[in-house]
């Protein structure tokens, strides 16, 4: 008889232990009571339902898990190994642990995230958020704006790394497998001969253009090859042992190799929606345009700052023009903060629309002026400060949210699971500045005569 493994039985903490009081006096506890859990629980269903649902915790625990996963900027594994030995982070999930119990289920992070993703949106959690935090921003009128690339992790892509990738799966994970399977024989193909080409392609430090042109038309010729060897073979067997994904990423592998081909003629400027990654396909590659990192590989995010808290004002795995959003972002802002008249952007925001917009809005801009008359002093001193403010607090928040809060590199797959990711981390480090800044208006002032 197999064992058996029992479901951990949570008890509800006690308001009045000692271990409570000391939570609640704890940063996590005072970024704990600065989160509306009634309202994030109310954007998932009451009763978890559907094959895979985390029953082990509630709606407000699921999102507790996700703000401390980006708060202790770990992973879910460390996570939950750390959760059944710390009493807080129980504290923090509302829930307690029995002495003798302790989560097994390494998985229930993917599953709480699949869970977030299929029942709400990242914009309706943003909103709920920025609702109730909004009573604790000091100089709402001012709009800070920029935008930064939160990368994905996945290894620098070149066109021969992607093309074996492909190779290998048709190959080796699945027409092998289905012949071996099937008890039939194995079509002829050069793939031995390439794989031992390929490693010696790896091998060499220096690759010129002629030897990589060289692989790709190979490899190209090789996977058209193996591709029409498997959808023989699943034409006649009816598709039998093929999962969903497995035909979601034969769809993937086919895409690329019609790109690949066009690639071979034509210049990669043409190419639009250029795949760069087998197992996560929604990457494109980001032109930054930086002294150290060219391209990026991930989501590019148009970011709003007022009185220190970060927001999303829109998040998109192909490029765009930031400066084009000006007008939206005041809008959004307008409408939860009131007017804005101030408003610090960097230079490729100062086009003449958004100056002439600005203008009919009465808002201040840090832009240079325009036109013979100069700023006066006091608007000299004032588009100063506000310069300074989006040249130190937004580049300072972007490498707060990549170096402590998970964002350096998102490991998750899927579209929508990295934007929720990315969300959580700017939500984690806005729950720790509002507590902070609660703490300081609570804390009496220090007497220095005494």
């Amino acid at each position: 008889m197999k064992d058996t493994i029992q479901l951990p039985i949570f008890k509800d903490f006690d308001g009045y232990s000692p271990k409570y009081h000391f939570f609640k006096n704890s940063l996590l506890g005072q970024i704990h009571d600065s989160l509306p859990w009634e309202k994030l629980s109310s954007l998932v269903p009451e009763k978890l339902q559907g094959p895979g649902a985390p029953r082990w915790f509630g709606a407000r625990g699921m999102f507790a898990l996700m703000f401390l996963k980006a708060y202790l900027n770990t992973s879910d594994r460390q996570l939950i190994e750390r959760f059944n030995t710390d009493w807080s982070l129980q504290y923090f999930c509302g829930k307690v642990l029995a002495s003798d119990q302790q989560i097994r289920d390494l998985t229930i992070m993917t599953r709480i995230r699949a869970y977030i993703e299929e029942h709400c949106h990242w914009e309706q959690i943003q909103e709920v958020l920025i609702d109730h935090w909004k009573q604790d921003v000091d100089n709402s009128h001012v709009l800070l704006m920029d935008a930064t690339c939160y990368e994905s992790y996945v290894r620098f892509p070149t066109d021969p790394k992607l093309l074996w990738e492909c190779c290998q799966w048709v190959f080796e994970k699945q027409l092998f497998k289905k012949c071996k399977q099937l008890g039939i024989k194995r079509p002829r193909s050069k793939y031995r001969e390439q794989k031992a080409k390929q490693l010696g392609y790896f091998r060499k430090r220096r690759k010129s253009f002629k030897e990589t042109l060289k692989r790709k038309k190979s490899l190209v010729f090789l996977l058209e090859k193996g591709l029409g060897q498997l959808q023989e073979i699943l034409d006649f067997y009816q598709g039998a042992g093929f999962r969903p994904n497995d035909f979601a990423c034969l769809k993937t592998i086919k895409k690329v190799l019609v790109q690949q081909q066009f690639l071979l003629e034509n210049p990669p400027s043409e190419l639009k929606d250029r795949i760069v990654s087998l197992h996560k396909p929604y990457l494109r590659p980001i032109v930054r345009g930086k002294e150290n990192k060219r391209v990026e590989f991930g989501m590019k995010a148009h970011i709003l700052q007022t009185g220190g808290l970060s927001f999303i004002d829109k998040l998109d795995f192909n490029n765009f023009n930031e400066c084009t959003r000006l007008k939206i972002s005041t809008v959004k802002h307008t409408r939860v903060f009131g007017q804005t008249s101030q408003l610090g952007a960097d230079r490729i925001y100062a086009t003449n629309a958004n100056r002439k917009y600005c203008t009919s809005k009465d808002i201040f801009t840090g832009f240079p002026k325009k036109g013979p008359r100069p700023h006066s002093k006091a608007e000299k001193i004032l588009s100063a400060e506000v310069s300074k403010q989006r040249a130190t607090a937004m580049e300072g928040a972007f490498g707060n949210h990549k170096n402590h809060y998970g964002l350096v590199k998102i490991r998750v797959k899927g579209d929508k699971r990295e934007k929720l990711a990315v969300l959580f981390g700017i939500m984690a480090a806005n729950a720790v500045a509002v507590a902070k800044r609660r703490n300081q208006q609570e804390s009496p002032p220090i007497n220095k005569a005494a």
